[in-house]
C-alpha cells in the first residue's frame, strides 16, 4: 500500500496560503461593505441608528435622570439582542474638547462611577450596541448613559462630538 503525499516544501505552502486566503475573507468582506452607508450600518446592526445633537444644558433633566437609573439600564443592557431603533444623541458641550461635562452632570458621573463604568463594559461587549455606536464613531467611554425610552428604542448619551 502507497500513500501519495506532498513533499514537505509544497505541503507548508499550501497550509499557508490556506490560511492566508482564510483570515483575509473577512476583512475583504468589511471592506466591501462600505460602513460609512446608513444602509449598511442599520442591516449590520439590525437597527435603525440615528443620531442627534444637543447641548447638555438641555438635556440636562433626561441625562440626569437616566444617569439615576444606571444601575437596572445594565440589566437590561445586558438582555438586549434586538432593538428596532438606536438613537446616539451627542452631547457636544460635554465632550472631552470641550472641558467635560457641566458641572451638574459631572457631580452626577462621579456619584454613579462604578456603574458607569460597568454600564460601559456592558454596552463594549453586546454586539449590537457596540456596532450602533461604533458606526458613528463614539467611544464607550465617551457614554454618559442610556435611556430605554419604549419597549425597541434606547437613546444613548455621549459626551462626544460626532465626527465629520
Amino acid at each position: 500500500m502507497t500513500i501519495t503525499t506532498l513533499p514537505d516544501a509544497r505541503w507548508l505552502h499550501a497550509v499557508a496560503a490556506s490560511a492566508f486566503l482564510a483570515a483575509s475573507l473577512p476583512q475583504a468582506a468589511l471592506n466591501a461593505q462600505g460602513l460609512e452607508s446608513p444602509e449598511t450600518v442599520n442591516r449590520i446592526v439590525g437597527s435603525e441608528v440615528s443620531q442627534e445633537e444637543a447641548k447638555t444644558t438641555a438635556e440636562a433633566g433626561k441625562v440626569s435622570s437616566a444617569i439615576d437609573r444606571t444601575r437596572e439600564n445594565i440589566g437590561t443592557v445586558r438582555k438586549t439582542s434586538k432593538l428596532d431603533k438606536v438613537d446616539i444623541v451627542f452631547l457636544t458641550d460635554a465632550a472631552r474638547s470641550e472641558g467635560g461635562p457641566p458641572p451638574v452632570i459631572e457631580r452626577k458621573v462621579k456619584e454613579h462611577r462604578d456603574d458607569i463604568a460597568e454600564l460601559r463594559k456592558e454596552i463594549e461587549a453586546n454586539a449590537l450596541l457596540f456596532n450602533a455606536i461604533e458606526s458613528r464613531r463614539v467611544h464607550a467611554q465617551d457614554v454618559l448613559a442610556v435611556e430605554f425610552d419604549n419597549p425597541g428604542k434606547i437613546v444613548i448619551y455621549a459626551a462626544a462630538k460626532p465626527s465629520k
